[in-house]
C-alpha cells in the first residue's frame, strides 16, 4: 500500500487532513454512518475485515468507514456499499474472545471511492478527498449557522435525552461544517437520510438538509410533549391504572381518529337490540358487558374475551327475517332440474313449501332424508334452500362426540367458542337459514357429553324459539331456521330424537333410472370437469347399461360417477398425447379403459343346486341380494352358521331349522346329519329380521333335494308356526333384485301398504307374490313339491 510522504518525514509539520493516503482499507458498517470529528468505539465481527484492521495497523492505521446499502444483503461487499464514506484512524484495538475486535477510532474527513483496488482477501479502494465548499455567500452560511444553533438549543430544551456535555459541545462548535455533522449525528434519522448528509460536500447543502431533519425532530418532540401534558392533566389517583389506554386515546385525538370506534360500534349494537326489540334479559346482559369492556384494561385477558363476545352478539341476526314469497312452480322446476324421479320425495317437499306459503308462521317439522350413499340427499337440501330463496349452511355431525360442538363452550376460559349452529347464523347473517345436519346417524357419545341429546332442544319446534348456546348464554330464536337432517339409516338415531323429525326415505336407483340420470346429468358434468367437449363424444344406451351393470351396481350414483370419471380421464390423456381414440365409447372401450368388469355374471344370485335360495337384504348402503347355501354334514341335527351373521340372523336360522324339522317330519334324517348354513361374502357383517323364509327355503330345498324354481328372490321373517311377518326396506330390496335380474319376488302380505306406495316404474318388469304362511312360499318355489306336513 502507498505510504504518505508525511509518514516518511515526520519532522515536517502538516495537518493530518493533508496527510491522508490515496489507498485505504474499507470497513463496511451497518445501521448508520459515523460523522467526521468524532471519537467512537466500533465492534468488528470475526471475518475478513479483521484482516483489514491488522493490515491497516501495520501502517498509519487509516480505515475507510463506509455504510452498507442493505444490512442483510447477500451481494458482495463492493456491490453493497455507498460511494462516499469517512476516513478514520485507529487509536486503540482490543481482541475479543469470539475472534472479533473492539476498536476505538477517530473520524477525520469524507472520502469518495474512485475505484476498487483489491477485493480479496481484503477490500482496498483508491480514494480521493473532496474539498468542502461554501456553495453560497458567507452571509447565507452565517444565517444558516445561526438558525441551526437556535433550533438545536430548542431541541435541547425540549428533549431530556440531551446531556449537559452535549449542550456544552454545541456551544463550542463554531465551524458550520462540523456543526452540521455533529447535530445530524445526534438526530434519530433513517439510514438514507444520514448518508445524504455524508454525501453533502457543499456546506450550504449540508446545513439545509440538517435544518430540515432538525425541524421534523423538533415537531415530533413538541407533539410528544403535548400528548404527555394532556395525559398528565387527566391522570389522577384513581386513573393511573388506565395510563396506556388514555395515552392511546390522546394519540388518536392528535391523529384525527377521534372517538374509539369499537365502543361506538357497541353503542350502536345496543340501540339496534332495543329497536328489534328483544327480551329485557338480552338488553341488560349486553349493557353489562359493554360497561365491563369500557372499564377493562386493554392488556388484560378479560378485554379480548369480552370483545369477542360482543362481536358475536353484534354479528348475529336478531331481526325477524323478511317474508319471502314461495313460488311453488319455481320450486318444482328447481327440484326437477336437479333430481331425476324421486317423485314421492319431491311431493313431500312441495307439501312442506305449500304449508309454509299458506302459514309463514307455521313452525312445521324437521325433515330427515334417509337413504344409501350417493342418492342425492345433500343436493336435495341445497335445492330446497334455492327454492325458498334462503342461504344454505352444511354442518357435518358425523363423528361428533362433544356436545359443545352443538351448544358451545361455557365462557369461563380463554378460547371458548359458540356452537356450530350459532356460528352458522353468524356466517349467513340470516335467521331463516337452511341448515343441513349431515350424517346425523353417525354421531357418537364421548366423555365430553352426548351431542345427540344436545340436538333435542335444537330440533324441537316447540323449544328452539328460546335456544340457549352455552357461550352466548342468551335466548336465541331458532324457530325460523329450516333444519334438514340426512342419514344412511335411522336405526342408530335415538328414538326421542327421531320423534322430532319427519323421515323421508330415498331408495336406490334402478338401472333404467341410472341410465337416464347418466345421459341427462353425468355425461356433460364429467366431460366438462375433465376439459373435454361432451358433444364431441357419443355412447349408446346399451353401452351405458353395460357400464352400470358390470362396473357400478351400488344403490347410489357416486360409484358410477367415479367410474365414468376414470374412463374420461383415460380419453383426456390420449387426446393430450395425440394418440388415436374413438369418439364413440363402445363396450370394448370399457374393458380397455376400465379393465375387466368386477361383476361378470350372476352365478352368485341364481340358485342352481338343492340347498340354495336367494334372499333380499337391506343395508346402510341400500338393498342387496344374499345367496344362502345349506349342506348336510355329519352330526345329530345340529346347526353350523358361517358368514358373519348377527344375533338376529342366528335366531332366524335356528327358527328356520326347527320349523323345517317339524314341517317335513323326518326324524331319521336329522338323527345322522347336521346342517351347515352359510351366507357368502363372510367378511361383511350381516344382521336383520328378514331372512327367515329364505333360510327355511334353503334348508327345505336341501333336505328334499329340490332346486327352487328359477327367477325367485324372497324376503320375510318366519315364526315357528310358519307365519310370514313384515319386514323393512321393501323398496330398496326390489331395486336390488331388479339390479341382478330377479323377475319374481316373494314378500310378506303385511307389507302390501308399503308396496302400494312404491312407484309403478320401480315395480315394472317384476311379478310380486304376497304371502302370509310358509306353505304359500313352498307352493311357489317348489310347484311339484309333495312335502309332508305334520
Amino acid at each position: 500500500m502507498e505510504t504518505n510522504e508525511f509518514w516518511e518525514n515526520p519532522t515536517k509539520l502538516a495537518r493530518l487532513e493533508d496527510s491522508l493516503p490515496k489507498q485505504i482499507f474499507l470497513l463496511p458498517i451497518k445501521v448508520r454512518p459515523v460523522f467526521p470529528g468524532i471519537i467512537t468505539p466500533l465492534i468488528v465481527p470475526p471475518g475478513r475485515f479483521i484482516q483489514s484492521i491488522e493490515e491497516s495497523s501495520k501502517g498509519a492505521g487509516f480505515l475507510g468507514l463506509i455504510l452498507l446499502k442493505e444490512d442483510e444483503s447477500d451481494l458482495p461487499s463492493e456491490d453493497n456499499i455507498f460511494q462516499i464514506g469517512v476516513v478514520a484512524r485507529i487509536l486503540k484495538r482490543i481482541n475479543l474472545p469470539d475472534g472479533g475486535m473492539n476498536i476505538l477510532v477517530n473520524t477525520i474527513q469524507r472520502f469518495k471511492i474512485h475505484s476498487i483496488h483489491t477485493k480479496e482477501p481484503v477490500l482496498v479502494a483508491n480514494v480521493r478527498y473532496p474539498e468542502e465548499e461554501l456553495g453560497t455567500s458567507k452571509n447565507n452560511i452565517k444565517a444558516l449557522m445561526r438558525t441551526l444553533l437556535i433550533l438545536t438549543k430548542e431541541l435541547a430544551q425540549n428533549n431530556p435525552l440531551f446531556t449537559e456535555d452535549m449542550k456544552l459541545t454545541m456551544m463550542n462548535v463554531n465551524e458550520p461544517a462540523k456543526m452540521a455533522d455533529f447535530v445530524c449525528s445526534i438526530l434519530n434519522l433513517e439510514k438514507e437520510e444520514y448518508q445524504s448528509v455524508i454525501e453533502a460536500v457543499q456546506i450550504n447543502d449540508r446545513l439545509e438538509k440538517v435544518l430540515l431533519f432538525l425541524k421534523k425532530e423538533i415537531e415530533l418532540v413538541v407533539l410528544q410533549k403535548k400528548i404527555q401534558e394532556q395525559i398528565n392533566d387527566k391522570i389522577d389517583n384513581q386513573q393511573r391504572q388506565f395510563f396506556l389506554r388514555e395515552q392511546l386515546k390522546a394519540i388518536q385525538q392528535e391523529l384525527g381518529v377521534g372517538e374509539d370506534k369499537t365502543e361506538l360500534k357497541y353503542e350502536k349494537l345496543l340501540e339496534r337490540l332495543k329497536a328489534v326489540p328483544v327480551s329485557d334479559e338480552i338488553i341488560v346482559e349486553v349493557e353489562r358487558e359493554i360497561d365491563k369492556f369500557k372499564n377493562s384494561d386493554p392488556i388484560s385477558s378479560d378485554y379480548n374475551v369480552i370483545r369477542n363476545y360482543l362481536d358475536l352478539v353484534d354479528a348475529l341476526p336478531w331481526e325477524k327475517p323478511e317474508e319471502k314469497d314461495v313460488n311453488l312452480l319455481h320450486a318444482k322446476k328447481i327440484l326437477n332440474r336437479d333430481h331425476h324421479k324421486l317423485e314421492d320425495v319431491k311431493e313431500r317437499i312441495l307439501e312442506f313449501l305449500a304449508v309454509h306459503k299458506l302459514n309463514p308462521k307455521s313452525k312445521g317439522s324437521i325433515l330427515c332424508l334417509v337413504g344409501p350413499p350417493g342418492v342425492g340427499k345433500t343436493s336435495i337440501a341445497k335445492s330446497v334452500a334455492e327454492a325458498l330463496g334462503r342461504k344454505f349452511y352444511r354442518f357435518s355431525v358425523g363423528g361428533v362426540r362433544d356436545e359443545a360442538e352443538i351448544k358451545g363452550h361455557r365462557r369461563t376460559y380463554i378460547g371458548a367458542m359458540p356452537g356450530k349452529l350459532i356460528s352458522a347464523l353468524k356466517i349467513t347473517k340470516e335467521r331463516d337459514t337452511v341448515i343441513l345436519l349431515d350424517e346425523i346417524d353417525k354421531m357418537s357419545q364421548g366423555y365430553q357429553g352426548d351431542p345427540q341429546a344436545a340436538l333435542l332442544e335444537v330440533l324441537d319446534p316447540e323449544q328452539n324459539s328460546n335456544f340457549r348456546d352455552h357461550y352466548l348464554d342468551l335466548p336465541f330464536d331458532l324457530s325460523d331456521v329450516l333444519f334438514i337432517a340426512t342419514a344412511n339409516t335411522f336405526e342408530p338415531i335415538p328414538r326421542v330424537l327421531l320423534d322430532r323429525m319427519e323421515v323421508i326415505q330415498l331408495s336406490g336407483y334402478i338401472t333404467e333410472e341410472k341410465v337416464q340420470i347418466f345421459q341427462k346429468y353425468l355425461w356433460k358434468k364429467i366431460f366438462e370437469k375433465n376439459g373435454l367437449n361432451p358433444n364431441s363424444f357419443s355412447m349408446k344406451k346399451e353401452t351405458v347399461t353395460i357400464l352400470i351393470n358390470s362396473y357400478s351396481r351400488e344403490s347410489g350414483l357416486r360409484g358410477l360417477e367415479k367410474t365414468f370419471d376414470k374412463l374420461v380421464r383415460k380419453i383426456a390423456l390420449k387426446q393430450v398425447l395425440k394418440e388415436k381414440y374413438s369418439k364413440e365409447i363402445r363396450e370394448k372401450d370399457l374393458v380397455e379403459y376400465l379393465g375387466p368388469p368386477p361383476f361378470v355374471d350372476d352365478r352368485m344370485t341364481i340358485p342352481k343346486v338343492p340347498g340354495t335360495a336367494l334372499g333380499l337384504a337391506w343395508t346402510n348402503a341400500g338393498g342387496s341380494t344374499l345367496l344362502i347355501e345349506a349342506v348336510l354334514i355329519p352330526g345329530k341335527g345340529g346347526l353350523t352358521l358361517t358368514g358373519q351373521m348377527g344375533k338376529m340372523m342366528e335366531e332366524s336360522a335356528n327358527i328356520a331349522l326347527s320349523f323345517v324339522k317339524n314341517y317335513i317330519n323326518n326324524d331319521v334324517l336329522f338323527e345322522k346329519k347336521a346342517i351347515h348354513l352359510h351366507v357368502p361374502d363372510g367378511a361383511t357383517p350381516k344382521d336383520g329380521p328378514s331372512a327367515g323364509i329364505t333360510m327355511a327355503t334353503a334348508i327345505l330345498s336341501l333336505v328334499t333335494n329340490q332346486v327352487i324354481a328359477p327367477g325367485f328372490g324372497m324376503t320375510g321373517e318366519l315364526t315357528l308356526t310358519g307365519e310370514v311377518l313384515a319386514i323393512g326396506g321393501l323398496r330398496e330390496k326390489i331395486v336390488a333384485a331388479k339390479r341382478v335380474g330377479v323377475k319374481k319376488i316373494i314378500f310378506p302380505k303385511d307389507n302390501e301398504k308399503a308396496f302400494q306406495e312404491i312407484p309403478d316404474y320401480v315395480k315394472r318388469g317384476v311379478t310380486f307374490y304376497p304371502v302370509t304362511r310358509f306353505e304359500e312360499v313352498e307352493n311357489l318355489v317348489f310347484p311339484k313339491s309333495k312335502g309332508k306336513k305334520k
